[in-house]
């Protein structure tokens, strides 16, 4: 019996497209919260309020989610109303592990 030939199997390029590029490498994976700050009393530490809306898993309904974070803050200069934005750092007491983005 003769050997079957292999089909022919054209190769077609296919341009991909390109992944989008943060800023920088550690933007990407930081978290990043924003929030009213409800407290302004301690030094170089604002207490923001953040609100989350999240959904349940069996009944399917809208809740909000609301927890207080302390935030560095150190030129002292939001007051209480005042929307803020902040990320994680380094531990800088037993509670404040984040930061204030100055705008």
């Amino acid at each position: 019996m003769a050997k079957a030939k292999k089909p022919v199997v054209k190769k077609v390029a296919v341009s991909k497209p390109e992944p989008v590029k943060a800023a920088s490498h550690t933007e990407k994976f930081i978290r990043k919260f924003a929030g009213v700050v409800v407290s302004n009393k301690n030094d170089k530490t604002v207490v923001v309020l953040v609100e989350t809306v999240k959904m349940h898993p069996k009944y399917q309904k809208r809740y909000t989610v609301s927890r207080r974070y302390k935030v560095h803050d150190e030129k002292n200069q939001y007051k209480e109303g005042d929307k803020v934005s902040f990320i994680p750092c380094r531990p800088l007491s037993r509670d404040k592990r984040w930061r204030v983005l100055y705008n």
